[in-house]
Order: structure tokens, then sequence, then C-alpha cells
């Protein structure tokens, strides 16, 4: 029983072996869910619904389970059993378990061992961020990012290998225009001080030339046909706008201290296109529709009549085709058993149907069909209720919206040092200062993206996200250099002796802070099942509260070095699960500040 997970497992297979033993029929389930703390760790439900289907009493049924369980002499070591209301089977973990698993589980590897055995012998391909080439990176790319990272961190950390891919659109009509403007308008001093920049103005130049100019959409028109017939020269144009396009998009995953493993756009796929068109003819899912070749799904309310559509009626591609070619490639390039694609919520229909068809076409094809998940998120808006942008209307530029927070944190950085010299403590170096500065505003954003639910809109709000109150980046990290300025009064070695000699912990507060670190690994379960971080950081801000109230309630330096020793201990597991948690969310943790 090693975490709060494997033990809400091992209590589900007890209480059913229990309710058997009773005489109890075989649809009889334990229902094993978090109990009130007020009665107990865990609780098993399911006698209430069996008694209504049976018209039989509910206490009775959860005695008769009872008396069964207290015979079981492993779970008597673990915790305690009673029985409230109706039927409930609460059952209360005992100080000997808690302070058993405190001892066992100390730092990030150890809490990865009871983690790893989660997503192990996993392969899993994560689709994130996925930027159009020669446009800047805005705050519409943020939630895209954020998540993805979070999720490949997690998956990682729980026993997977992830595969980063950054499915980039670097192909396709939007080159002949961009193509047609480069040639005439480039500021080539402009291109190397800001190659995106210069990319995105071109861009918008030439669509702006070819809404006034129908030569210009003709031209374009050459400028793309030769792309696509891979021209020399053309080919070799594409591959300068992309390689500034990757450098310039590197340049801001950098500031978020992320790296992906491969960049295989929608140009990597452009010759296995013919592929999908051969097997899915063959295999009878494709067919033609007003001229476009498509795959209906009569099953489906909807996509019966909406087919998804991989081959326009001109013949030419779309991304139905390349999404097609890359779930393959996946499958059996990277033998992933699992891929996941993060986007925004609008692109929620395309890859529902992509799932269908993949699904059909591999089955039909004898190929092993992975777990698809597409993950999807909201809008971020504005304090003024309107998706976020910029004085002049346009998307906020992810550049220019990390400048803003490490700029606003190293300016609450500063006031705090203030604080510190008024109170004959040591200031920060500039150097601390300047580090301090880039976690929080960093983090920052992170923890605000985050520590929402990620289909739900939300308002990004300076104030808020900055703040040191409430569920915020700042807030746990301070949290963390709280629990770290108790350990700089120790010499390692006395550390070392005192280890050994924790007493059994006892107080409420410490028994509830115990509880809630034994929780982490079943957080992160619950994190992966659903592929939503915000769970992640909702423990972590209850983690934090638990801390409070057991130090505020506990004197950890005390006299008595058994007391202080086990002390000292919950506050290094705690400390151990914020950096931990926090690390998962890509956010490090600070020494001072």
């Amino acid at each position: 029983m090693q975490d709060w997970f494997d033990l809400a497992k091992k209590i589900d297979s007890l209480v059913l072996e229990a309710a058997a033993s009773a005489g109890l029929e075989d649809s009889f389930t334990a229902d094993i869910r978090s109990a009130d703390p007020r009665f107990g760790d865990l609780q098993a439900n399911g006698a209430l619904p069996y008694a209504k289907r049976n018209k039989s009493n509910p206490r009775q049924i959860a005695q008769s389970i009872v008396e069964k369980l207290q015979a079981n002499q492993e779970l008597a070591e673990v915790a305690e059993l009673s029985i409230a209301g109706p039927g409930f089977i609460n059952f209360s973990l005992k100080p000997s378990f808690l302070q058993k698993w405190l001892t066992t589980f100390s730092g990030s590897e150890q809490l990865g061992k009871a983690a790893a055995h989660l997503q192990a012998d996993e392969t899993v391909v994560v689709d994130y961020s996925s930027p159009n080439t020669a446009k800047q990176m805005h705050i519409g790319h943020l939630r895209s990012l954020i998540i993805g990272e979070s999720i490949c961190k997690l998956l990682e950390f729980c026993g997977a290998k992830v595969i980063r891919d950054n499915h980039i659109g670097d192909w396709g009509t939007a080159y002949g225009r961009l193509f047609y403007a480069y040639k005439r308008f480039l500021d080539e001093e402009n291109l190397q001080a800001n190659p995106l920049g210069e990319l995105e103005r071109l861009y918008k130049l030439g669509s702006k030339l070819a809404a006034e100019d129908e030569a210009v959409v003709a031209e374009s028109r050459e400028e793309l046909v030769k792309l696509q017939s891979e021209d020399p020269e053309s080919m070799k144009l594409w591959e300068t706008v992309n390689g500034h396009s990757i450098d310039g998009i590197k340049q801001v995953y950098e500031l978020f201290d992320i790296h992906f493993d491969h960049y295989l756009g929608e140009s990597f796929y452009r010759n296995m296109v013919e592929q999908v068109y051969k097997e899915l003819e063959e295999c009878g899912l494709g067919e033609k529709s007003e001229g476009a070749w498509v795959v209906f799904h009569p099953e489906h309310k909807r996509f019966a009549t909406q087919p998804f559509m991989y081959r326009k009626s001109d013949g030419a591609s779309n991304y139905a085709t390349t999404d097609l070619a890359t779930m393959l490639y996946r499958a059996e390039h990277f033998k992933a058993s699992s891929i996941i694609i993060e986007t925004d919520f609008r692109q929620k229909d395309h890859f529902e149907q992509l799932e269908l068809t993949t699904q059909k076409w591999f089955e039909k094809t004898g190929r092993s069909f992975p777990k698809f998940s597409h993950v999807f998120h909201g809008t971020i808006m504005g304090e003024n209720g309107k998706a976020m942008a910029s004085r002049s209307g346009d998307p906020v530029l992810l550049k220019d919206l990390i400048a803003e927070a490490i700029e606003r944190a190293e300016k609450l950085v500063r006031e705090k040092n203030e604080e510190k010299v008024a109170k004959g403590q040591a200031p920060l170096s500039e150097e601390e200062v300047a580090a301090a500065a880039k976690v929080i505003g960093t983090g920052s954003i992170r923890y605000a993206e985050l520590s929402q639910n990620r289909t739900s809109d939300y308002v990004f709000a300076w104030d808020k996200l900055l703040s040191f109150e409430g569920n915020t980046a700042p807030y746990l990290l301070y949290a963390a250099t709280r629990i770290k300025s108790i350990f700089r009064n120790f010499e390692a070695s006395e550390l070392e002796a005192l280890a050994g000699k924790a007493s059994q912990i006892e107080t409420p507060e410490e028994l509830a802070l115990a509880r809630k670190i034994l929780g982490f690994v079943g957080v992160l379960q619950q994190t992966i099942e659903t592929l939503r971080p915000h769970l992640l950081c909702t423990y972590l801000f209850e983690l934090a509260g638990a801390y409070s109230s057991f130090y505020n309630a506990n004197k950890v330096i005390v006299s008595e070095e058994a007391i202080k020793a086990r002390r000292l201990m919950l506050c290094q597991r705690t400390l151990d699960v914020l950096e931990t948690g926090l690390g998962l969310l890509g956010i490090p943790t600070l020494e001072r500040m």
C-alpha cells in the first residue's frame, strides 16, 4: 500500500471480498471515495445503493461487511473502521501507517517511484503548441503551450516515455502571398533583428495587396504552385522562411524553458497523403461527395450528414489529410500507445472526426489504434470580459507578456526586499532579485493558466495572478521558501542525526498534514486520468493550507528531540511534495524571496 491510490484500490478489493463472505450478491460495489475528514480518510458507500435495490437495511449491510473486515489483520494494521449515518463505512488511517509512509517516501525521487507505475510501459506522443510559421506567437498560443508541457511532465514523472511533437503549420496557401511579398518588400535588417515580426509583416502585406489587385492574386498562386511542385528556388526560400520562423518560436519557448523533441509540421507529411487516399478508398471508407472525397459516420448524430473531407474537389489535400497521415506515422514510427493533441475548443469537431475515421481505417487495415485524447481549452479573457488584446486591438505577443510579467514581479520582489531591510533581515542580492523576478513572473503566468479548469474561459488579471494571497504561484513559492528557511538553521549532519529519532505523529494538525501529503500520488492519478492539471494545483494549494495550520498550531523547534524530529520530517515532506508538484507544473522553487 504505497499511496492513497493504491490504498483505495486495496480497500476496494477487501470490501468486495468481505461483502461476498457476508453473503451479498455480485451486484454489490464498494464505491470507495475520499471521506469527510471529520469521520475518516476513505469511505465505502456501496451499502446504500445495494440496500435500495434489495429493499433492505443499509446499516445492517454495512455492519455485516465491517464484521468481516475486522478479521483482516492486514487492514487492522492500516486503518480503524466505523459506520456513520445510514451505512457509510469509514476508514481512518492509523498514525503508525502515516508515519511509515512519511519515513519511506522522501524526496522527489522516492515520490517518483511511488508514481512510476501509473503510466509504466506507455509511449505517449503529445502534440501541443503547433503555431503557424511566419507569425509571431501571441496570447492565443499560451494555453496549448503551458497545458501541453505540464501534461508531458506529469506523464514522464508517472513512468511514461513521452515524445513532444510540435506539429507546426508550415505548408499551404499562405506561402503564396508570403513569397510574393518576400521577393519584393523584404527588409533584410528587420529580418535579422526580428524574424517572426518581419515575416508576419510580409504576410499581412501580401494578403492586403492580394485583396486589392487580382494580378497579385495570380502571381501569389503561381508562387504556391511552384512551391507545391517543389521547385528548387521555391524550396530554398521555404527552408529560409521556416528556419527563421522556428528560431523565433524557440526564443519564446526558451523563456518558459520548454523544448520539443520534434518539429514535424504539415510539410513533413506532404508526400504521405497518397497512401491515405489509396487506403481509405480501398477499404471502403472514402467516398466521393460533391466532387470531394469524404468519410461519413452514419452512427453519429451530426457526422452522418457532416462528413470528414480529406481531399478537396480540386484534388488538393487539406488539414484532414495531413492529420490522418500524422496519426499513421505516430502509430507506426513512434509506436505510440497513446496520442494526445492539445488545441483550443474550436477544433473539437475536427479531432472527433479524425479519431472516428482513424479508428475505422486502422481496424479495416489490421493496425492497432492507439488511445487518442483531444485535450481542448477555453479562451483567455481580458478584464473587460473580451478576448485579451493589446491597446492596438491585436493579440498580446507572448514575448511582451512574459517581459511585463517579469517586470511586474521584479517590482514586487524589490518591495519585499525593502521590508526585509526594515526588519533587519539580509536583503536579496541583485542576482537573487533577477532570478526571483523571472521565476515569479513566468511561474505566475503558468500557474494562472494551469490552476483553471482547462475547458473553461478565464480572466487574465495581473493583480490576481501576482498576489501573495490565494491560489497563486507567489503564494506557493513563498510557502516553499518559508519551509526552507527552517532548515537553514541546521547543519546537514544535525538533520541526519535527528532523522531516526522521530516519535509518532499525534496532534490533529500533524495528522491532517500527513494525510494530505499521502494523497499526492492519488491526485497525480486523477490528474492524468482527466488530463486536467488544475486538480494538482488545487491539491498543492490545500497542502500549503494544511502546512500553515500545522505550523501555526505546533512549534517545530522544541527541546524534545523526538517531537522536533517528527515535525521537521513533516516540514521536509511538505517541501518535497511542494517542490515536486510545482516542478510538474514547470515552476522551480526559490531559496529566498
